[in-house]
């Protein structure tokens, strides 16, 4: 398969490079800046912007797959940065699909698309985008997400997306640090009663996820045209998981509590703060935050094992055990 992976220099973006490469796929990695690292690999490495409309539907030439990993994520910020990069890159990914003649577009999309701030438990892909989101980075993979799906079966593409939740493992750039920065400088407290049941996906099955998707993915295959949940098929207590994360750092468990209501109320507050005086960044609590940390978020993954034979490989323990020997290597 000659594939380009777009953010391939993202985290989970050199998971994806590193297994094409390693199953003799053909690789063009999309970067947003040089990366010899990526290059090292093997992947034929081009540099540039997705809102460049030229340079992506060039960077498309010759491809059979396009994975689109791409785009930029958090719980702040204004709408236009979400919209250019979520959005509209990948609405210029799909038009550069068209132009090019890919037959193969794999998005990578969250499951917050479709969360409304109240418990999702167990379910599958048929819950419909809510009426209205909790934050910007959730309404501008939406509408990408909706982007991909639609032009499937248009012009020979087919399309699908996948809604891996919570990606970790070693080489973490986002979560883990950001937890751990938060955790030292006592900035966390857990939300709500801390009963809460969320999924996650180690890195490197959610890097398997969307090749086993792309090498199934067909005009007349189940894929086309579909989302799907990706996770470890087994949740976790939300705060049970944030202390075995930080225990890996040698950091000690959350102990302060607040509840739901105040959390949801103090995220308001910092959102208009940060809206009237046009911070950049993320505020230390936003609605959406608070709803994630004190509600039950798992899926059904079932849709996938069936359509494309996704299968958990590395287990939650195996995963940690990487993760802390990634970790211990650092000291």
């Amino acid at each position: 398969m000659r594939a380009m992976v777009t953010g391939a220099g993202g985290f989970l973006g050199q998971y994806i490079v590193e297994q094409l490469i390693a199953q003799g796929h053909e690789v063009r990695a999309f970067c947003h800046r040089s990366n010899d690292e990526i290059a090292d690999l093997g992947a034929e490495v081009v540099v540039g912007d997705l809102l460049d409309v030229r340079f992506v539907t060039n960077s498309c030439r010759d491809m059979e797959c396009v994975i689109h990993t791409a785009g930029i994520a958090g719980m702040g910020g204004p709408w236009k940065r979400y919209f250019r990069a979520n959005t509209l890159g990948t609405f210029n990914v799909t038009e550069a699909c068209r132009r090019r003649g890919v037959s193969k577009l794999v998005f990578t999309s969250s499951p917050s698309v479709i969360f409304n701030g109240s418990d999702l438990c167990g379910v599958d892909e048929s819950v419909p985008y809510p009426r209205k989101w909790l934050g910007n980075y959730s309404q501008s993979k939406a509408l990408a997400e909706q982007i991909v799906l639609k032009a499937n079966g248009k012009h020979g593409v087919a399309t699908c997306a996948l809604r891996p939740h919570l990606i970790w493992g070693p080489r973490d750039r986002s979560l883990f640090p950001r937890l751990l920065e938060h955790a030292r400088h006592g900035k966390m407290a857990m939300v709500g009663d801390g009963t809460n049941l969320i999924d996650t996906t180690y890195v490197e099955n959610a890097a398997e996820a969307h090749i086993l998707a792309a090498e199934a993915l067909t005009i007349d295959s189940p894929v086309a045209g579909k989302a799907y949940f990706i996770s470890q098929g087994e949740p976790v207590n939300c705060w049970q998981w944030v202390n075995r994360l930080l225990q890996i750092a040698g950091l000690p468990p959350i102990e302060r509590r607040v509840t739901f209501g105040a959390a949801w109320k103090i995220g308001r507050a910092y959102e208009f703060f940060y809206w009237l005086f046009r911070k950049t960044g993320d505020p230390p609590m936003t609605r959406f935050m608070a709803s994630q940390l004190a509600h039950s978020h798992y899926f059904n993954i079932s849709r996938a094992k069936n359509d494309f034979g996704y299968t958990p490989n590395i287990s939650t323990n195996e995963g940690v055990r990487r993760l802390t020997e990634s970790e211990n290597a650092k000291k």
